[in-house]
């Protein structure tokens, strides 16, 4: 129960956090008053365990100025399944985003009602990033959801994860970021996150970084009866390089990674990564995005758990 009263509070900071302004001076003599807008969105994943999930869902904004501020309403159908087992969910949120898309600042906030297998569940995704000075910015993050495995979902075992990001410029061509967090399951266990990334970029023109990152977690609870992978202790690090270009105010960005991850600090397994997304300009009567993405590690399957996903989303104004 200690857990409702984290994910009350955070929500309630997210709305009033975007109730404030958060559009630089000079953006603001540019947009157009709000509009309506709509359109289709999904998330498809499979991996090496053959469990599928696929989202799939509505979109409707009755305020959109552009990609970056607008309230909204999403109606989701949820589809999950391995071998089998089947379950079906739907979910109703409230979307709501105000960032200054020069410097990133500003929040969003999604807050749903998610009902899969007889289980209700009150979810969050939320964020808030501010800069304080200019080689700083600090970023709270929280989200509650379920689950999503064969035994969790059958359960309804949810988590809240709540955390502070810090992103620390070290000069004009490298970036310290660091986050702590913690994360509540609602079967009693509870993980402690930390991580750490150091960004180089080699040229301010290029779009191109160098990236080391290490993250960590130890959880409390080791036997969780196999409902979802749990070390007591994990930790990987990578090297990443990262590449992110405009063109025609299109946005394009890809990331590839190696590494190695450590389970109970014995089992040690090379990890890989790769994420690529595109996205339209954010100001234009249509706003499209698009992701794809793979990864591999461990998991209690096994030491060589593949992950897949694809996510796209297609807003049209009028």
């Amino acid at each position: 129960m200690k857990r409702l009263p984290r994910c009350l509070a955070a929500a309630s900071l997210g709305c009033l956090v975007l109730a404030a302004p958060c559009r630089a001076e000079e953006e603001k003599a540019n947009e157009k008053p709000a509009g309506m807008a709509f359109g289709p969105e999904f998330f498809i994943t499979g991996d090496s365990d053959n469990f599928q999930s696929r989202r799939v869902s509505v979109e409707f904004f009755p305020a959109f100025e552009n990609a970056d501020r607008y309230l909204g309403f999403r109606l989701g159908d949820y589809q999950y399944k391995q071998g089998n087992w089947q379950r079906a969910g739907k979910k109703i949120s409230f979307l709501a985003r105000s960032v200054e898309t020069k410097t990133t600042d500003g929040g969003a906030i999604e807050v749903g009602a998610f009902e899969q297998g007889g289980h209700t569940l009150l979810t969050l995704d939320g964020s808030y990033r501010l800069s304080p000075t200019k080689s700083t910015a600090v970023e709270f993050l929280v989200t509650r959801d379920w689950v999503e495995t064969p035994k969790s979902l059958d359960r309804g075992i949810d988590f809240s994860f709540v955390g502070v990001a810090v992103d620390q410029g070290l000069g004009s061509h490298v970036t310290l970021v660091g986050l702590a967090a913690q994360q509540y399951f609602s079967d009693g266990n509870r993980r402690d996150h930390g991580r750490l990334r150091l960004i180089y970029q080699p040229s301010l023109d290029l779009g191109l970084t160098l990236q080391a990152r290490y993250r960590t977690y130890r959880s409390s609870h080791e036997d969780v009866d196999r409902a979802y992978f749990n070390p007591k202790n994990y930790s990987e690090a990578m090297l990443a390089v990262g590449w992110r270009q405009r063109f025609s105010g299109w946005t394009l960005a890809v990331t590839a990674g190696l590494g190695t991850e450590t389970i109970n600090r014995e089992f040690r397994q090379p990890t890989r990564l790769l994420d690529v997304n595109l996205q339209s300009p954010v100001r234009g009567s249509q706003v499209f995005r698009f992701g794809a993405g793979y990864s591999r590690s461990t998991t209690f399957s096994g030491p060589s758990y593949q992950y897949r996903y694809l996510r796209g989303e297609w807003v049209i104004l009028f």
